[in-house]
């Protein structure tokens, strides 16, 4: 039920394997310890939080704007038996800015496209305030290589409202707070691989879908997939994982060795 990157080790990787790769890239990346908080800004179905809390020990809180995504969340948890490590709740991060909450560690995977261009610098003023001193935060999202508008198909279709920026936008605006860039890294090719993943499910489930929604939903959906399977590839389309703290933070490992062990 990830809706976003997944992380392929190999290309022979099932989507699956591969998303739950990146689920474990992302929280090694964040460096938790046991007993820190953490929390997820768009934590989709919850398997983050799940095995943040379950694997490092973490209480974590996911949010998310969907009702539905919020049952999923919880049906997960109690499956798991985290009730008492896990948190979900349907708000909107600024929501929890202004009510105050701190957390050693923030994250949001996937959600930044919809935040807005005007809205980036609210976004981040209200990570410095979440964020504890020398709190990390990990940032995942599409970046461009220029500043330019929404393609206009994924504006009316796929994503209203939503904003790809550049990844010069994005730095420039986590700068203004000032917060620290540790690790920039690009997951262009991985992107491809998980929507060419993806394209290859829906043509498997069309008929189904045609059913349902009718053919030019099918049009529709089939156009941006394999179109973003060749973006992805071809063009200066990208995602980024964006690792930055709050402070300094001079006690951190000084290689990526760790990522890797």
């Amino acid at each position: 039920m990830s809706f976003s990157c997944g992380y392929f080790k190999n290309a022979e990787d099932t989507l699956e394997q591969a998303q739950l790769q990146k689920i474990d890239h992302i929280l090694r990346k964040l460096q938790l310890t046991e007993g820190e908080t953490l929390l997820d800004i768009g934590s989709g179905s919850g398997w983050l939080i799940i095995k943040a809390a379950r694997d490092y020990g973490v209480k974590a809180m996911g949010i998310t704007l969907s009702k539905e995504e919020e049952e999923e969340m919880k049906k997960w948890i109690n499956q798991e038996g985290l009730e008492d490590m896990v948190e979900v709740r349907l708000a909107d991060y600024r929501d929890l800015c202004v009510e105050g909450h701190t957390f050693d560690k923030i994250v949001s995977v996937g959600m930044f496209k919809y935040v807005g261009k005007h809205y980036m610098p609210a976004y981040f003023s209200c990570l410095k305030k979440m964020l504890k001193p020398q709190g990390l935060s990990l940032l995942h999202t599409i970046t461009r290589t220029t500043e330019s508008p929404t393609n206009p198909l994924l504006e009316k279709y796929i994503f209203p409202w939503g904003h790809i920026p550049s990844l010069r936008e994005v730095i420039w605006t986590m700068f203004d707070q000032p917060f620290h860039l540790i690790d920039v890294e690009s997951l262009r090719l991985h992107y491809a691989m998980t929507t060419g993943h993806w394209a290859k499910n829906f043509e498997e489930a069309a008929e189904q879908v045609k059913e349902k929604y009718g053919e030019r939903f099918v049009r529709i959906w089939r156009l941006y997939l394999v179109g973003c399977t060749a973006l992805f590839h071809y063009s200066g389309l990208d995602i980024h994982q964006l690792l930055f703290s709050k402070d300094l933070c001079n006690d951190l490992p000084l290689t990526r060795d760790y990522l890797y062990r």
